[in-house]
């Protein structure tokens, strides 16, 4: 077998089904499109698959890598109804894609909202999913989080170059942690669209819709059904956690390493919300869990 070791993925594109009709995902792939060894790559709440280029270039020689837009982001398309932004339609897409990929068996990488995807897919009786990483994401998720976040997401914007979108992105950003210029212009540049003269984000403002209208009751709610789904796990699951999260707590990876699949814990120093894996040392870390016996 032969790994296309190509330095940029395939666009391909796959038909999926919400509650008001039909949308388009797009993901990217790289390797070797007949390798049965399946890395399954999804990016957090507002970024999109190509946060991945430099992880799936590191992998694709053994891997067959995916890398979804989730719909609403990237290259894919919108949905109609606002409230269909969730996690549920999100499983339901990407088990849609596995059925494309003819993926029987596939280990799975998720950042943030990737994680969470991941989980719900992981914890679905005869999954396929045998490996599982949870990038900086938890059952418990820390209000205070999801209060910063809200406080940017959606909110429309228009930059005139690239460099003055970089410098307001890593503004926000300060969590992924300390980055070069070049790396972060390759993380920026996915993620904006020409917009006039200028330009915005990559993603539907109404993904912002769902996510600002949960309350504290709700994400206690939801964080129950969060635990139930982890309790049930049974793949080997690495959990890496920024040092500095304001997302996932320290006791809340503790918890996760003690509870359901018991998962392994790998803490980033000088980083928060959330790892980018581009870095090498945090390249290998998730290589060597996917390649452990």
């Amino acid at each position: 077998m032969t790994a296309d070791l190509t330095t940029e993925p395939r666009l391909r594109h796959v038909q999926c089904l919400a509650p008001e009709g039909l949308h388009r995902m797009a993901y990217w792939e790289w390797g070797d499109t007949a390798n049965p060894r399946v890395l399954v790559c999804v990016h957090g709440l507002s970024r999109q698959g190509r946060d991945f280029d430099t992880f799936a270039r590191a992998t694709c020689a053994d891997y067959r890598v995916v890398c979804p837009d989730v719909v609403g982001r990237g290259r894919s398309g919108w949905l109609k109804n606002a409230a269909s932004y969730a996690i549920p339609t999100y499983v339901a897409d990407m088990v849609t894609l596995l059925a494309r990929l003819d993926a029987t068996e596939v280990h799975w990488v998720g950042t943030s909202m990737g994680g969470l995807i991941g989980m719900g897919l992981a914890s679905l009786p005869d999954s396929p999913i045998r490996k599982l990483v949870l990038n900086d994401v938890g059952p418990a998720i820390e209000y205070a989080a999801l209060a910063r976040i809200g406080g940017y997401l959606g909110q429309p914007a228009h930059w005139r170059s690239v460099d003055e979108a970089a410098d307001a992105l890593l503004a926000i950003s300060r969590g992924f942690g300390p980055h070069s210029r070049e790396e972060w212009l390759a993380l920026t540049r996915p993620q904006l669209v020409p917009d006039g003269d200028g330009f915005k984000s990559h993603y539907d403002p109404a993904i912002a819709v769902p996510f600002k209208a949960v309350t504290p009751e709700l994400a206690a709610a939801g964080e129950g059904m969060l635990w139930h789904a982890y309790d049930s796990l049974r793949c080997p699951t690495l959990v890496l956690r920024g040092a500095e999260s304001d997302l996932l707590s320290r006791a809340t990876a503790d918890a996760m390493a003690q509870r359901g699949p018991r998962a392994r814990v790998q803490e980033i120093a000088g980083v928060g919300h959330a790892p980018t894996l581009v870095h090498a040392d945090q390249i290998e870390l998730v290589r060597a869990f996917l390649a452990s016996p």
